[in-house]
């Protein structure tokens, strides 16, 4: 995007409410261990003069608002007391007298606005529609919020209890919006032309301003190859950081276990050609592998320096697939693509890995499972299982890039009643990485 101007904030979600859960109508909500007071909660500060306690059954709602050291303007604080106030209150309201708890997410621009409120004790839960009064509070509530720092919180987050706890994050975009709580990219574009601001996070100014600039079809990519080689353009061989195919493949495949043995959502997984991972931190990459002994890897780093350069300072989209043969087209890249978050594509084209303008392998282990070497792939093995029979991982790494796992080598080297070596076997069947003896039905 050109001539735009953005910036956020780097407040964080802590113990509050994401999205809504289509099945149940119920949140998915990472809540405190304990219960949040108002005094506890980072961001709201107790007035000089708050009771400091549960009045008539309601939550204690006399706090001031601030946002890390982006203090308000003294004449703002007044105003913005009074409205967040307003805000609490009504929202108790809602909770008074047969409900114990309320969640609420509201996302806003100038244009669009979205509410989820859900009321619940410990039987029940139900969604309550946001009053006409309340949203009109809220929006004034952000106007104020723009005056007081380079724009407008886009959702605010409060959870509230009847017995006086209180937690409330306004959110200015640090990390992915839910799908549920995303509103379309004009409404975010509308509220840029109101609220100018000196930068936007990457996933935003990518939502907002990819224009499909990392989308690669099959027509495209036969074109592309054709335009390449007319400009007798090539791709670059990749000498160090990634292993060859077959043992990455290996690798990937009994990491992929190792995560499925200890039954942890997390980690990577693999089926009979395609192997994906989701770090914790949003990075990410698939590894699709193709008839021919040939495979892509792709994928993308969580505000990757390079597509915040694209998307903020008017930097060219890096060339990914500059000299790619005609294979590495949507269908095996990365769904990040899709959304112009792809920072990194590499292909093996059964000699070498080789790739366009991809940044340096070493930069790039957030969105990578431990695959570098044999000895990366144990020490990963070995904290996702806990174990300590170190020889016995080191045997079965070895056994997977030999492609010679057998279900007994695999049952020796798990520890813990908990496990589920049957599951782990099965990644590896997929993989296939086992010995041929032991491929037949038991």
């Amino acid at each position: 995007m050109k001539d735009t101007a953005y910036m956020h904030d780097e407040s964080a979600r802590d113990g509050l409410p994401g999205g809504v859960d289509s099945a149940t109508g119920e949140f998915e909500r990472a809540v405190p261990s304990r219960p949040v007071h108002v005094s506890d909660i980072p961001g709201l500060t107790p007035s000089n003069d708050a009771p400091g306690a549960v009045q008539n059954g309601s939550p204690d709602i006399d706090f001031t608002l601030s946002r890390g050291s982006a203090q308000p303007a003294p004449e703002a604080i007044e105003p913005t007391k009074d409205l967040s106030q307003r805000v609490i209150a009504e929202l108790v309201e809602l909770i008074a007298p047969d409900w114990q708890r309320l969640d609420a997410v509201f996302a806003m621009t100038v244009s669009d606005e979205a509410a989820q409120i859900v009321v619940s004790d410990d039987r029940r839960t139900a969604r309550v529609l946001p009053p006409a009064e309340l949203v009109a509070r809220l929006r004034e509530l952000r106007h104020l919020s723009a005056e007081s720092g380079d724009g407008p919180w886009w959702r605010v987050l409060v959870s509230l209890s009847d017995a006086g706890d209180v937690q409330v994050d306004y959110d200015y975009g640090a990390e992915p919006f839910p799908d549920d709580q995303l509103l379309p990219p004009q409404a975010y574009l509308a509220d840029l032309q109101v609220y100018p601001r000196k930068r936007l996070p990457v996933w935003l100014a990518a939502y907002v301003g990819h224009n499909g600039s990392q989308g690669r079809s099959p027509r495209t990519a036969v074109a592309q190859v054709q335009a390449d080689r007319a400009a007798e353009v090539q791709a670059a061989p990749v000498t160090k950081g990634l292993p060859p195919f077959p043992l990455l493949w290996a690798r990937w495949a009994v990491i992929s276990a190792a995560f499925v043995a200890a039954k942890s959502p997390w980690g990577p997984r693999i089926t009979t050609a395609l192997g994906w991972f989701e770090g914790s931190s949003r990075s990410g990459s698939t590894l699709h592998r193709f008839p021919g002994d040939r495979a892509v890897l792709s994928g993308g780093l969580w505000n990757a320096p390079e597509l915040d350069a694209v998307y903020n300072d008017g930097a060219p989209m890096p060339s990914f697939y500059r000299g790619a043969p005609e294979w590495v087209a949507d269908p095996v890249v990365n769904p990040r693509a899709a959304n112009g978050l792809l920072s990194f594509c590499f292909w093996w084209d059964g000699t070498g890995w080789h790739q366009g303008e991809s940044p340096e392998v070493a930069g790039l282990g957030a969105a990578l499972p431990g695959i570098w070497t044999s000895e990366s792939s144990v020490d990963v093995i070995i904290r996702v299982l806990a174990a300590s029979q170190r020889s016995a991982i080191t045997e079965l790494v070895a056994a997977a890039e030999a492609g010679t796992v057998t279900r007994s080598l695999l049952t020796r080297s798990l520890e813990g009643e908990r496990v589920d070596v049957d599951s782990a076997y099965y990644q590896l069947m997929s993989a296939g990485v086992v010995a041929q003896a032991v491929r037949q039905p038991l």
